[in-house]
């Protein structure tokens, strides 16, 4: 749906666009990632409760999940890669930052972004998750400082929509 709308998408990537988050940023006309944030592709997952026939459906369901957020990925392909190399990264639940990302996939690198939010509880449910996106540490003052001009930055953006 998104893709198909006439606007102008300009997608911002500020911290992690993890799982089908990656495949709702690749829809942007434009994709601003920092190099520091990160992008992570996996194949499609899910909990089921069933018999053998629920379960025979599931894995045929999530194969087409898998087809439709591949055809996604392959329209952003940076010339030169193969979809082989994305399933294997698909395969591998792979986390790729800002610079490995524009290896694979049509993207801005931006410049690195110290403060996102990140709910780092729920990173913690990927097996592959990098150390640094786990960790909880408190916030300096010159955090909080960033922290408002960031609040006020997006305020402003409000406003210009």
């Amino acid at each position: 749906m998104l893709k198909r709308n006439k606007a102008k998408k300009i997608v911002h990537v500020d911290g992690v666009a993890a799982s089908m988050a990656s495949v709702i940023a690749m829809v942007g006309d434009v994709i601003n990632i920092p190099s520091n944030a990160f992008l992570m592709i996996h194949n499609p997952w899910t909990f089921a409760m069933g018999n053998s026939n629920d379960f025979r459906k599931l894995a045929d369901d999530l194969d087409v999940i898998a087809t439709g957020a591949m055809n996604v990925y392959k329209e952003n392909m940076v010339e030169g890669v193969t979809e082989e190399t994305i399933k294997g990264l698909l395969d591998a639940e792979t986390w790729l930052n800002g610079d490995d990302v524009a290896k694979y996939f049509n993207v801005e690198v931006i410049e690195a972004k110290n403060i996102a939010a990140c709910d780092s509880a729920y990173l913690q449910k990927y097996s592959k998750t990098p150390d640094k996106l786990k960790g909880k540490t408190a916030p300096t003052s010159s955090t909080v400082d960033d922290q408002e001009k960031i609040k006020l930055q997006n305020e402003l953006d409000l406003l210009n929509l």
